[in-house]
């Protein structure tokens, strides 16, 4: 099968040109090579390939910094996803859309199902809902939800934390918005699943919940460092410049129905990542 990635430099698309090569001819472009907000060289590059899937994982995901740089990120989030939809549409390719829990408000106390409707509460939040509105100008569309997403090719919550447990010094994490750990090698396997199963939208994360706080000590404990020195504080307190969803659990039931096992535990996923990055 032929199938291009977009951010194919980033963590989750690292992992996706790894797990596919072997099996599927993948085109994995970065945004030096496909900017997705030039729509001139999306629809060139995507006509020239003719891929059969595209799967865009290309993002601006700096939540704070989308505030900041509003306009590039409904442009990079929102307006590139619609040309590359735009062009998949034209060649009659299918499209996966990897989007995030920030869609949701966070206001709910059990877990978001894939009926329930999003109410973004940041900037980054609405330029991923407007991302999968504008999908659907693609007649063969899947959407991915996920959230906390870490992994082996980039920066991210499980690095941070690795790196300073090395310093033992106390670090103050946020302990009241609860959400799922997602590792990113499993997303990608859940992916390619995905791929041989009918369009729709799916959430797809470990199994299982945590704060921030709680993720981070299990973090320092998997390394052998006293986990009391992870301190927890409130949102209020750590004073991000993106509002955040206090409760952004997804729940699974578009797998369930697809009859798809469910990703691991979180912590299970968490201690190979880790044995893997120390390993390295």
């Amino acid at each position: 099968m032929n199938i291009l990635i977009t951010g194919a430099h980033g963590q989750l698309g690292k992992e996706l040109v790894k797990q596919l090569c072997p099996s599927h001819s993948v085109i994995g472009l970065g945004k030096k090579e496909l900017d997705v907000t030039n729509k001139n060289r999306v629809d060139h590059i995507i006509s020239h390939y003719k891929p059969q899937i595209i799967i865009h994982a290309a993002a601006f995901t700096a939540v704070d910094q989308c505030e900041i740089e509003q306009k590039k990120a409904m442009e990079v989030n929102a307006l590139g996803t619609q040309y590359i939809a735009q062009a998949a549409n034209k060649i009659q390719a299918r499209m996966f859309y990897i989007s995030s829990d920030y869609v949701f408000d966070g206001k709910k106390n059990q877990p978001y199902t894939e009926e329930d409707v999003p109410n973004p509460q940041s900037i980054y939040g609405l330029s991923k809902w407007m991302g999968e509105q504008l999908t659907r100008l693609c007649h063969q569309t899947t959407i991915i939800r996920t959230s906390w997403l870490y992994g082996h090719g980039g920066n991210n919550f499980v690095k941070t934390m690795l790196n300073l447990s090395k310093k033992g010094k106390e670090i103050r994490v946020v302990n009241d918005q609860l959400g799922s750990p997602t590792y990113v090698n499993d997303l990608t396997e859940m992916i390619l699943t995905l791929m041989h199963k009918k369009n729709g939208i799916y959430h797809i994360s470990n199994s299982g919940s945590c704060t921030w706080h709680e993720f981070a000590e299990v973090i320092f404990e998997e390394t052998g460092v006293n986990r009391d020195l992870v301190l927890p504080i409130s949102t209020v307190e750590y004073k991000a410049l993106a509002p955040r969803p206090k409760f952004s659990v997804l729940s699974h039931q578009a797998l369930l129905r697809e009859e798809i096992a469910l990703p691991r535990p979180w912590k299970e996923a968490l201690k190979e990542f880790i044995r893997k990055e120390i390993c390295q």
